[in-house]
C-alpha cells in the first residue's frame, strides 16, 4: 500500500453519528429490561440447587474420608443453616450454608448420620433444604448412600 492510499484510508475513518449511538442504548435498555427480571425470578432456584449439592458434597466428603482413614466422622446439624462434621469428638468442619446460599434453610428428621470405616451410617437421615423456590431432599440411607431427591 502506497503513503497515498494509507492516507486516504486514514482519512475516510468518522466514526458514529449520535443517531447511531441512541440507537444502540436502546436496544441494550430494551434487553436489559427483558433480562434481568428474568435473572432475579430464577436466582432462588439456583441457590438451592447449589445449597442441596453443598450438602450432598459435604456428607458424601465425610463418608469418603471415614473409609479413607478407617474411622467414624458425624455430621450434625446444630442449626437450621449449619452443619458440622466431626471425627471421634473434635470439630473437623463447619459449615454455614447460607454463607453462599442466602435465604435457604434446612431440616433433618433421623438421626444424624454416622459414617464408620466401611461407608456405612448408622441410619437413615433426610435431610430437606428450602427456600422460596421450593424444596429438595437429601437422603442418607443405612448403607451409607447419599443422594438427592
Amino acid at each position: 500500500m502506497t503513503l497515498r492510499k494509507f492516507e486516504r484510508v486514514l482519512s475516510d475513518i468518522k466514526g458514529f453519528t449520535l443517531a447511531e449511538v441512541m440507537a444502540a442504548m436502546g436496544i441494550f435498555a430494551v434487553l436489559v429490561v427483558v433480562a434481568v427480571p428474568n435473572y432475579l425470578a430464577f436466582q432462588p432456584s439456583m441457590y438451592l440447587n447449589g445449597a442441596s449439592r453443598e450438602v450432598l458434597g459435604k456428607l458424601m466428603w465425610a463418608r469418603s474420608k471415614a473409609v479413607e482413614e478407617n474411622a467414624t466422622y458425624d455430621v450434625t446439624f446444630p442449626t437450621d443453616h449449619t452443619l458440622e462434621i466431626r471425627k471421634a469428638g473434635v470439630l473437623i468442619q463447619t459449615v454455614d450454608i447460607q454463607t453462599d446460599y442466602s435465604g435457604v434453610t434446612f431440616s433433618k428428621s433421623g438421626d444424624d448420620p454416622a459414617f464408620n470405616s466401611r461407608g456405612t451410617a448408622g441410619g437413615a437421615t433426610t435431610i430437606t433444604i428450602t427456600n422460596s423456590s421450593g424444596s429438595k431432599t437429601v437422603t442418607v440411607t443405612a448403607t451409607g448412600n447419599v443422594k438427592i431427591n
